[in-house]
């Protein structure tokens, strides 16, 4: 017996868990079952007690309504098919809900991996969208640098240190005889002269050698195609970038109806479980609120035209004179630079005159374009498009006023470059062909460090983009540093000492520039384009510029600023700083296109040396790599006119598309515009029904408050009346017209009224029966009126 219940017990649980029987499983089954129904055929004649009866018999059904279903036959079957169908369906909803939860787990991964995600998130909170959109537009510029340093770190740093000839070996690669004895120095070194001028961070140190290892690497044309690319891959991402804010912006749409509704009702998050993240969700709501109380104010704002008109015009006269105030005193200072040039004992101070004029422009202009723009009463977000356009103008100007500077100390270079040329050459001949004393003894080279050498112009461009780059980062930091962190802690700590309020008044606590700042990221890029031609190392100098100020520039305004006196929003979009960041990198191709195409390179450095133009290494692949037909079809795609026409037809195509994206664009606010009429229909049909029903139940209120009077008057007790008052409230009663019963008048008594049942069919005549009144007169006495 027991061993047939665990034999039962271990087929039970086989067929619980779906699993397939076998043949003798199943004719165990089969036997039970049969052994059951027998039970339950003889289960009366059995002589158990009536217990024992009920329990074995409930056994012995539900064994075989369960296992029935196994064999395939009987009623049991259809349950059995249903529980293996909810056992498949629970096994699949546990696997659909794994991953479910896997995917938002990966969700969630992937959101902390986002650099800096919780640090932007923690700003936005307590400074606003417009504060956040610099920090999120300087980690996208971080994640565009690091693929720049990547591309020129890997094709053309990496190639040279490991394929290319050594350090020393060469004269371009080695430091002349008369700089070495201070090629170490720390003040040399800052200058990026000595040891890091002829390193691979710059131009003049790669050599001009077709190929180049065991790879045979091509270096000329590699060095040249990335140089194209950078510009390449940073068109294509910033394009790529204007592109998709657009369309996130046009999905959106504006919602400017109910604002403050959907901010009270919607604006939770209650899947929220920390503590610190409610309170940054509750500071974000609140500075919510204040960029939509600011957004009311403006659109709701009157204002003198004419006064402010005037005032707009003066703001603008002011700021034009500064900005040729500035490039008039950029100019000066470069032209005083190129005769200290020409000196020999020079300060430091006169040796970096340019780069600290420049960054001194950019630190106290933009707070100066600031307060004169206070004078314009612009709304918050566009006043900061004009205080960017105007700082863009003034870097701009000071940009290509000091690229002009320096083209003239190019030519200048270039002018000498054929005199230098001509000594080298000359020195090396007179070095082999004189004897020495041993005419049959070849005279060994001379030391690379001993031969004259031109001055690598590319390599000076170069310098000084990484002098301009390295002092406007220190610049930056001192004024973050200086400005804001020193500011606070005088504030905080001399608020109480102080004659005044320091907190409230002057100085009070920084706020956040982020025109500034933003110009400063945007032309600081410029820079990079322009410069890492002629210095590969400049890129990976930026990266860590943008990683130090990332950490730097968050610590100092969590730490030290305050949010704006009138907190706005940001643009839907950061379309306006990626179009900025468009013409910066279009301005900044034009001198790099301009000194490829038109400037010859220098005869003894970098890897264009010894060619007529640095664009003919493009000539010289494809003639010598590439079969002849292929070279026909350069050249004949080459060809000017080919290139005009299809340049044509590009902007063609990019201004149908335009005029196209602009239609589109008018047609979908038009369609709004319908839908929000639609809508407004829609409610003042709504708002007129509702009118009609609270009408009408009005009205049925009214009529049953006058039923309840009438009920309420037969009611109450009964008190004395004027003689006149009776016979008023028995024309009431009976209505117009009506005359006292039986001919005579109605008696002089007083009474109170009250209602009995309603009139009541009689079985026999199908008339109402007359209403009666309670009439009760001053001494007490009480009579009935019949009313008909």
């Amino acid at each position: 017996m027991t061993l047939c219940i665990a034999m039962s017990t271990s087929v039970a649980s086989s067929v619980s868990t779906g699993e397939s029987l076998s043949e003798e499983e199943m004719a165990q089954i089969l036997e039970q079952v049969e052994e059951k129904k027998k039970l339950i055929a003889t289960m009366r004649n059995k002589p158990w007690p009536m217990a024992k009866k009920l329990r074995e018999l409930r056994e012995a059904q539900a064994f075989v309504e369960k296992y029935e279903g196994a064999l395939g036959k009987g009623k049991g079957k259809h349950l059995y098919a249903y529980r293996m169908l909810m056992t498949k369906l629970r096994v699949l909803s546990v696997s659909f809900q794994k991953w479910i939860k896997f995917k938002r787990d990966f969700d969630n991964f992937k959101t902390q991996c986002i650099p800096w995600e919780m640090k932007i998130k923690d700003i936005e909170s307590h400074f606003g969208s417009s504060v956040a959109s610099y920090f999120i537009f300087l980690r996208w510029m971080y994640g565009v640098n690091l693929v720049l340093f990547a591309l020129i770190f890997g094709l053309v740093i990496i190639p040279e240190v490991l394929m290319g000839m050594p350090y020393g070996s060469i004269p371009r690669k080695t430091v002349p005889r008369a700089e070495e004895e201070k090629a170490m120095d720390f003040a040399v070194l800052w200058d990026f002269e000595g040891y890091i001028k002829y390193s691979a961070l710059f131009y003049g140190y790669y050599n001009n050698q077709r190929t180049i290892g065991w790879l045979r690497y091509r270096l000329p044309m590699a060095y040249f195609m990335v140089g194209v690319s950078v510009f390449g891959y940073s068109l294509m991402i910033v394009i790529r970038s204007m592109a998709s804010n657009t369309q996130g912006s046009t999905g959106e749409g504006e919602s400017d109806n109910f604002t403050f509704s959907f901010k009270m009702f919607t604006s939770w998050d209650y899947l929220i479980g920390n503590s610190e993240t409610a309170d940054n969700k509750y500071v974000s709501i609140t500075t919510s609120f204040k960029e939509s109380i600011v957004d009311e104010q403006e659109s709701n704002k009157e204002e003198n035209i004419h006064l402010t008109r005037f005032l707009r015009v003066l703001a603008n006269f002011l700021i034009l004179c500064c900005l040729c105030g500035s490039g008039y005193l950029i100019y000066f200072v470069v032209k005083r630079s190129q005769e200290f040039s020409k000196m020999q004992n020079v300060s430091w101070y006169e040796r970096n005159e340019v780069e600290i004029v420049m960054s001194l422009l950019g630190m106290f202009c933009p707070p100066l374009f600031e307060t004169i723009a206070a004078l314009e009463n612009y709304h918050p977000r566009t006043g900061l498009k004009w205080q960017l356009g105007r700082i863009f103008a003034l870097f701009l100007g000071n940009l290509y006023t000091f690229l002009l500077a320096l083209m003239d100390d190019v030519h200048l270079k270039l002018s000498n470059e054929e005199k230098i040329k001509n000594i080298t050459h000359w020195t090396l001949f007179n070095y082999y062909n004189s004897s020495g004393g041993n005419e049959s003894v070849p005279r060994p080279p001379p030391h690379p460090a001993d031969v004259p050498r031109g001055s690598c112009w590319e390599t000076a461009v170069g310098i000084e983009f990484m002098r301009l780059t390295v002092s406007d980062m220190l610049v930056t930091y001192l004024t973050i540093l200086v400005g804001d962190f020193l500011r606070a802690c005088f504030v905080r700590f001399m608020n109480h000492c102080w004659c005044w309020d320091l907190e409230a008044g002057f100085p009070s606590y920084a706020e956040f520039d982020i025109s500034g700042n933003v110009l400063g990221l945007i032309f600081n890029q410029g820079m990079i384009w322009m410069g890492s031609f002629y210095a590969p190392g400049l890129v990976g100098i930026n990266v860590l510029r943008l990683l130090t100020s990332m950490y730097f520039q968050c610590w100092a305004v969590m730490s030290s600023n305050v949010p704006h006196e009138r907190v706005f929003k940001a643009s839907r979009s950061n379309n306006f700083y990626m179009g900025l960041l468009l013409l910066v990198l279009f301005l900044s191709l034009l001198p790099v296109a301009y000194t490829v195409m038109s400037l010859p390179p220098s005869f003894d450095c970098g890897p264009f040396s010894g060619k007529n133009r640095m664009y003919d290494v493009l000539h010289e692949t494809i003639e010598n790599d590439f079969p002849k037909f292929l070279g026909k079809i350069f050249a004949f795609l080459a060809n000017p006119g080919l290139i005009i026409p299809a340049i044509l037809l590009m902007f063609l195509a990019i201004y149908y598309l335009n005029s196209v994206s602009k239609s589109l664009s008018r047609a979908n606010a038009q369609l709004r515009k319908k839908i929000q009429a639609l809508r407004e229909v829609e409610k003042n049909h709504k708002s007129i029904k509702g009118r009609a029903i609270i009408t009408n139940s009005e009205d049925t209120l009214k009529n049953s408050s006058k039923n309840a009077t009438q009920l309420q008057l037969t009611k109450e007790e009964p008190t004395s009346y004027s003689p006149s008052q009776i016979q008023t409230m028995d024309k009431k009663v009976k209505g117009p017209g009506s005359s006292s019963t039986n001919g005579r008048a109605s008696q002089p008594t007083s009474r109170h009224l009250v209602g009995s049942q309603p009139p009541r069919v009689r079985p026999d005549s199908g008339q109402p029966q007359s209403q009666t009144y309670i009439c009760r007169s001053a001494s007490g006495k009480s009579t009935k009126r019949p009313h008909n």
